[in-house]
């Protein structure tokens, strides 16, 4: 009678024993999501706290007669000439001005990098006929070229594009060159047995696999793009933040200079905040 009390009430545990991890690991939910959520806030209040200190030591310095505030103002005073030149619309004009050249010679840049070099890597006839051209010029300097250019193509806007586009050609070329001769063998044969197209063995295993590599060198292109855009607007144009610069250092109006130099880093980061945004929407799969 004992027994048949115990194998009755036996079904009534179960249940509850089967409930019991599946509360404790709703419950263990909130403390695994907590720590990842402060290390995400630890990061980045650390790298607002290093940016806050490099600010308030170029506040300090100048104040504190470490520098002289006529040639480094603090940087309350820059803002200022910032808020100024924002008011009177030079700053929109000139960033404006330095982006849209920028975006158009990055573009070319772009579009003709990386089919050339998926060619290069991909077929050893087309990697023989141009390895000695791409070899003499991705060795000569973008602003070594800068006279030539100008000469041949005049001050205005196409000697500006065109040499943004030669700075922005060489990193995404090497970098897709790269990318794509260090892809897996194993995947390139698994698609073939599998019957894939040439143009489909492209789009769904080589271009994936070359994108880390390819964005490396996009995010270098655009870095140097923008350096090497701004050096050549301090030569023969009116118009631009590098123009801005030279114009307030000849004029004295030292704020102003280093408003234009703020927003020349602020236009690097925007841009290098958008190209990680991709690269991290392309390269979900990588996380798996």
């Amino acid at each position: 009678m004992s027994s048949a009390v115990q194998l009755a009430a036996a079904p009534v545990d179960i249940p509850s024993r089967i409930a019991e991890p599946a509360v404790s690991r709703a419950q263990r939910r909130p403390s695994v999501a907590l720590p990842a959520i402060g290390r995400i806030g630890w990061r980045i209040g650390k790298q607002a706290l290093v940016i806050a200190a490099f600010l308030a030591l170029w506040e300090a310095a100048p104040r504190l007669g470490f520098v002289d505030e006529v040639f480094l103002p603090p940087f309350s005073t820059v803002v200022q000439a910032g808020l100024e030149l924002v008011r009177n619309g030079q700053l929109w004009e000139h960033t404006s001005t330095s982006v849209t050249r920028s975006l158009i010679g990055f573009t070319i840049a772009l579009l003709t990098a990386i089919p050339v070099g998926v060619a290069i890597a991909w077929y050893r006839p087309v990697a023989e006929f141009l390895n000695p051209v791409l070899e003499l010029f991705r060795n000569t300097a973008a602003l070594a070229l800068l006279p030539v250019f100008i000469l041949i193509l005049g001050i205005g806007e196409t000697s500006k594009i065109a040499l943004v586009v030669y700075a922005g050609f060489f990193p995404i070329l090497l970098n897709t060159i790269s990318g794509v001769r260090t892809v897996d063998p194993l995947l390139v044969k698994s698609a073939v047995s599998l019957g894939f197209s040439p143009l489909r063995l492209f789009q769904k295993v080589i271009l994936p696999a070359a994108v880390p590599s390819i964005f490396t060198g996009i995010r270098m292109a655009a870095s140097g793009s923008i350096l090497v855009l701004i050096a050549a607007e301090m030569f023969g144009a009116r118009a631009g933040l590098g123009y801005l610069i030279t114009a307030a250092q000849q004029n004295f109006q030292i704020p102003d200079m280093y408003a234009g130099i703020v927003a020349i880093a602020l236009v690097g980061l925007a841009y290098n905040g958008v190209l990680v945004a991709i690269e991290r929407r392309l390269s979900r799969w990588r996380a798996h």
